[in-house]
C-alpha cells in the first residue's frame, strides 16, 4: 500500500480516528458548557470534575452493585445532574446577577473539592472500566482497523449533540430557554416557572458532561485527574466556537479534534498547543469567537 505526503494510510488514519474520538469528548463537554453559559450566563470550571464524577459513578456502579454499562449510561448522567441540581439551588442561583468572575471561582472551587474528595478516597491512579461485550472487537476497513467501541463514542457523541442543537434551536422548549436568558421577567409573567427552568438547564449541561464520562470511562482509565487534564482544553474550544454557541462548541469540537490529530502526524512536536494557537488566532481576528456574538 502507498503513502499519503509521506504517511502511512494506516498510521494516518489511525490518528484521524483518535483525534475525531477526542473531538467527540470535546465536542460533548464544550456543548455543555456552551448550554450552562448560553442560558444562565455561568462559567462552568466544575465541568472537567463532574466528568471525572460521571466516569466513577459508572465505576463504582460496576464495581459495588453489578450495574453494567448500559445502565450507567442512563444512571450516571442523571446522578450528576441531580448533584448540578444541588450545586445550583444552594450556591449557583445566589450568584446570578454578579459579576461572572463569581461562578468561575465558585465553580473553580467546588472543581477542587469534588476531585480532591476522589483523590483522597481512590488515589490518582486510573481504575480499569471493561468494554461491554456488545462492542468488543472491530473492524478491518483495509486502509485502518475500527475497533467498535470507539466508533461507537463517536456515533453516540454526533448523536447526542445533534439532538440537543435541535431541542434548543427548534423546538418551543428551545423558544422558552433563549426567551428566559433575555427577559425573565417577560417569560415568567406567561406562567413559566423560569426558575425551574434554569435549574433543570444546568442540570441538563452537567449530565452531558457526566455522559461524557461514561463514555470515556472504557477508553481512558477512570481517574480523579481524568477532568482536570482535559477541561482547559475544552474552554479553549468553546472560546474559539463562540461562548454561549451550541453550533459553534459542536463543530470546533470535532474540527479541533481532527486537526489535533493531523497535528500529531506531520509535527507531533506542537499537538499539545495546537488548540491553544488557533485559539489566540481567532481572538486577534474575532474577539467573540467563530460562532459567537457580541454582547
Amino acid at each position: 500500500m502507498g503513502t499519503i505526503f509521506g504517511i502511512p494510510p494506516q498510521a494516518l488514519f489511525g490518528q484521524l480516528l483518535l483525534g475525531l474520538i477526542n473531538g467527540s469528548f470535546y465536542a460533548l463537554l464544550s456543548l455543555g458548557l456552551a448550554v450552562i453559559f448560553g442560558m444562565l450566563n455561568v462559567i462552568n470550571f466544575a465541568h472537567g470534575a463532574l466528568y471525572m464524577m460521571g466516569a466513577f459513578v459508572a465505576w463504582l456502579l460496576l464495581t459495588y452493585t453489578g450495574i453494567g454499562y448500559w445502565w450507567a449510561l442512563l444512571l450516571a448522567p442523571v446522578i450528576v445532574g441531580l448533584f448540578g441540581v444541588v450545586l445550583e439551588k444552594t450556591l449557583l442561583s445566589r450568584l446570578y446577577k454578579l459579576d461572572h468572575l463569581y461562578g468561575l471561582l465558585l465553580t473553580f472551587g467546588v472543581a477542587l473539592i469534588v476531585e480532591g474528595a476522589f483523590r483522597h478516597q481512590y488515589g490518582v491512579s486510573g481504575q480499569p472500566y471493561p468494554i461491554p461485550d456488545a462492542l468488543k472487537g472491530g473492524n478491518n476497513l483495509g486502509f485502518m482497523f475500527l475497533p467498535n467501541y470507539r466508533g461507537w463514542v463517536v456515533v453516540a457523541s454526533l448523536i447526542v449533540c445533534i439532538s440537543t442543537w435541535i431541542a434548543i434551536e427548534k423546538t418551543k422548549l428551545g423558544a422558552y430557554l433563549r426567551a428566559a436568558t433575555e427577559n425573565p421577567v417577560l417569560v415568567q409573567a406567561f406562567g413559566i416557572n423560569v426558575p425551574r427552568m434554569v435549574t433543570l438547564t444546568y442540570a441538563f449541561g452537567v449530565a452531558l458532561a457526566g455522559l461524557a464520562g461514561v463514555l470515556a470511562a472504557p477508553i481512558y482509565q477512570v481517574s480523579p485527574l481524568m477532568g482536570s487534564n482535559l477541561i482547559i482544553v475544552v474552554f479553549a474550544v468553546v472560546v474559539i466556537g463562540g461562548m454561549g454557541s451550541i453550533l459553534g462548541a459542536v463543530l470546533t469540537g470535532y474540527g479541533l479534534g481532527l486537526l489535533e490529530g493531523l497535528t500529531k502526524v506531520f509535527y507531533p512536536e506542537a499537538s499539545n498547543i495546537v488548540v491553544f494557537v488557533i485559539m489566540a488566532v481567532v481572538l486577534m481576528i474575532k474577539p467573540a469567537g467563530l460562532f459567537g456574538r457580541e454582547r
